[in-house]
């Protein structure tokens, strides 16, 4: 008989990818902190309940996932920029104009915490990078485009 007809056994493991962690320095902001924090809360009740409910699937998701936000909590180096800073850090907010006028504002945050709809982006992302260092007047290019920084804070 075709092992297609036959039923798998109850007890065969569940294989779900590693999530991949991110091999540059893991910077959060107290938020940050904060957030991956909640995450492993939530996700050691979420395996709890899995557990009692014997739902294997969701067992191995969450134990992933918990693994996953465990490592980001031990390599977790929380960095709050010195409020006097003139040049982009991390953990600072920035705007910047480029030349037609149309101006953005960036928080500049870890990767876990990158949100690029709500204005915080990774301290790893090309616009980060060219702005860290740089000052109030300084001039960044950002795939072909200048953006020239108007305000750190």
């Amino acid at each position: 008989m075709s092992r297609a007809f036959t039923k798998e056994q109850d007890d065969a493991p569940i294989d779900i990818a590693e999530r991949p962690i991110s091999p540059h320095r893991n910077l959060v902001t107290p938020e940050g902190l904060k957030q991956i924090e909640s995450e492993i809360a939530t996700l050691q009740e979420q395996l709890h309940k899995a557990n009692d409910e014997e739902d294997r699937e969701t067992i191995a998701r969450v134990a992933r996932d918990l693994r996953y936000w465990t490592a980001r909590r031990e390599t977790a180096e929380v960095s709050v920029p010195d409020a006097d800073s003139d040049v982009v850090r991390f953990g600072m907010t920035v705007t910047i104009e480029n030349e037609d006028g149309k101006a953005q504002t960036w928080k500049i945050v870890g990767e876990d915490e990158a949100d690029a709809a709500h204005g915080k982006i990774s301290h790893v992302s090309p616009m980060a990078v060219a702005l860290f260092g740089k000052g109030v007047g300084d001039i960044i290019t950002v795939n072909d485009k200048e953006w020239e920084i108007t305000a750190i804070g």
